[in-house]
């Protein structure tokens, strides 16, 4: 997953950003209103954890802002208002879910996977394309009922490709979804060749088809119904 906190409580921001990159996510942060804004309009997200009250604005502009420009990232409102108004206000909005502060890092992750599982896969755990089986919850990766060993990048690009399957996806899409924003200092992108390569090799030899495509000078696509 790739998420963004937008959060401006250090303590919590840190702790959020801790626990879901030991689970192998990338995140990004922001503290502040118009460092929100600026990650919004420059990259998309699997989910973005909102926070209400923010230096510099609200964050419910920034619900309204996604909505707006029609995003499809996943929000998850995070605030320490516990009121039915602001609830309903931020549901109407578009957003996905609403939590109230102090909540258990357990029960976010949960939230967090539920979104990105109604959003991208209609709510189930397990991921089927014709040979292909991803069980979701457990990140494992299964052709003809043949389990298959995948490093975390892999697993998730191949997901990132079934999710987008049938578009043309840039190299730089690739990166910055895998990697992060830090990843617009690379040089290159040889790294996802490899990637690709790898999950190619591994997909064929299981005997699944030969799914993914170059599209010369724009990327690559993941074909197939």
């Amino acid at each position: 997953m790739k998420l963004l906190i937008i959060e401006d409580e250090e303590g919590l921001r840190e702790s959020i950003e801790e626990y879901f990159t030991e689970a192998g996510n990338i995140c990004e942060t922001a503290a502040t209103y118009s460092a929100a804004i600026s990650k919004i309009e420059m990259y998309s997200y699997d989910c973005i954890l909102l926070d209400i009250t923010l230096p510099g604005g609200n964050g419910i502009n920034i619900l309204k802002r996604l909505k707006d420009n029609n995003h499809q990232d996943g929000v998850l409102i995070i605030s320490a208002k516990n009121s039915l108004d602001d609830r309903l206000q931020g549901l109407d909005l578009g957003a996905d879910d609403y939590l109230v502060k102090p909540f258990h890092l357990s029960e976010l992750k949960a939230r967090v996977s539920a979104i990105i599982r109604r959003k991208m896969y209609n709510g189930s755990n397990l991921l089927t394309f014709n040979e292909i089986s991803i069980d979701l919850q457990a990140k494992t990766v299964s052709v003809h009922d043949k389990s298959l060993k995948f490093t975390r990048k892999e697993f998730a690009l191949l997901i990132y490709f079934i999710a987008n399957k049938g578009k043309v996806v840039s190299k730089n899409a690739i990166a910055e979804h895998l990697w992060g924003d830090g990843i617009d200092l690379a040089d290159n992108f040889d790294f996802i060749y490899s990637h690709i390569k790898n999950i190619r090799k591994k997909l064929v030899e299981a005997g699944a088809n030969d799914y993914i495509q170059a599209a010369y000078g724009m990327g690559y696509k993941f074909a197939g119904q």
